[in-house]
């Protein structure tokens, strides 16, 4: 078995919904699902995005903000059941695909401008 019937496989058994297009310096929203105890319930989590990475069912996503002046940053699956949607909120002009220098950056160094369509 070579390593592309293992990920054809892959993709087989793996669902995936169907969520907007989004890139680096986006700022969405992302409604997950956390289960405590026995009882659901949906949080969300709204930060940039600061980069796409893999593909098909193994691709995740990086997402940061600021909580009480700490910078938190969460990676999340493409393919996560989790995961309940995804808003975008703004789409962002940024040069490049990783924006990790957005962790040295605070204050309104750090805004990103946005994109005008």
């Amino acid at each position: 078995m070579g390593k592309n019937q293992i990920m054809q496989f892959v993709e087989t058994l793996v669902e995936r919904k169907e969520f907007p297009e989004f890139k680096a310096g986006d700022t969405i929203t992302v409604h997950y699902k956390i289960k405590e105890g026995n009882k659901e319930r949906i949080q969300n989590f709204q930060g940039v995005v600061l980069q796409r990475s893999g593909s098909g069912a193994t691709e995740t996503f990086t997402v940061r903000k600021i909580a009480n002046g700490v910078g938190v940053e969460r990676i999340f699956p493409i393919a996560s059941p989790f995961i309940e949607q995804i808003d975008v909120n703004k789409r962002g002009a940024v040069r490049r695909a990783r924006i990790f220098y957005l962790r040295d950056l605070t204050g309104k160094k750090a805004r990103i401008k946005e994109k005008r369509f």
